[in-house]
């Protein structure tokens, strides 16, 4: 079986500390390779062009210019490159306008290590990320992946969606599965799906997701504080 190519990562950040800490842990991480470092916008373009990184993590203040610019830059100059942002910033104007540069992720420095390894690999797979203490942003653009085309695309299948108001109205496995016309295998397996997706790890958490926030597009829950249970 041919070996996984790690997730090439670029660093941008101006704080010399901050980047340090990041690259000895990310660096013990499985899967995962700091590639280059960068403190400014333009050094950031330049590794991008070089090195074309999967990821590139990104602070918003940047000396020479703002990380949404950066993103924009670089996004334009290296479409295989993903923008995830790393940022102590949660108004509401800055992550807008993160989400419209065509970033993919945006999460606030306070997230836990392993909380962080969970996050580049899921938008390293292409999928969107909000960090939860956001979720009155609820930004379309980290709730949507984009697609070739340049379209957005849903979070959750359809098929998982169709999911959601069964679990949240406490139907088991095997009921869903008749209602649905599924094997339980196949539940199963979807919700294996929408836990991974949605970053969370019990089924009272997607309830609590539909009845509250769920409008059609989820956001993601504090997975500072899930439960590794699954189906």
């Amino acid at each position: 079986m041919p070996k996984t190519k790690p997730i090439r990562l670029l660093l941008v950040d101006d704080h010399e500390v901050v980047r340090i800490g990041l690259q000895a842990v990310l660096n013990l991480t499985p899967g995962i390779s700091v590639v280059g470092q960068a403190a400014r916008m333009d050094d950031a373009l330049a590794w991008c062009r070089r090195l074309a990184p999967d990821i590139v993590l990104m602070d918003i203040h940047l000396p020479d210019g703002s990380g949404v610019d950066a993103a924009r830059r670089i996004l334009a100059a290296c479409p295989g490159t993903r923008v995830l942002f790393l940022t102590s910033f949660a108004d509401d104007h800055t992550v807008r306008e993160a989400a419209r540069s065509g970033a993919q992720g945006y999460m606030l420095k306070d997230i836990a290590s392993d909380a962080l390894i969970r996050a580049i690999r899921t938008v390293a797979a292409g999928e969107p990320l909000l960090d939860p203490k956001l979720a009155a942003h609820m930004p379309i653009e980290f709730t949507a992946a984009a697609t070739a085309g340049g379209r957005k695309r849903p979070l959750l299948s359809p098929q998982e969606q169709r999911l959601l108001p069964l679990v949240a109205g406490g139907f088991t496995n095997k009921e869903i599965a008749e209602q649905l016309h599924l094997s339980e295998k196949t539940v199963k397996n979807y919700l294996a799906s929408i836990y991974t997706k949605l970053q969370i790890g019990r089924r009272s958490q997607i309830a609590a997701l539909y009845a509250g926030s769920y409008k059609g597009i989820p956001v993601l829950p504090d997975s500072r504080n899930v439960s590794a249970t699954r189906p």
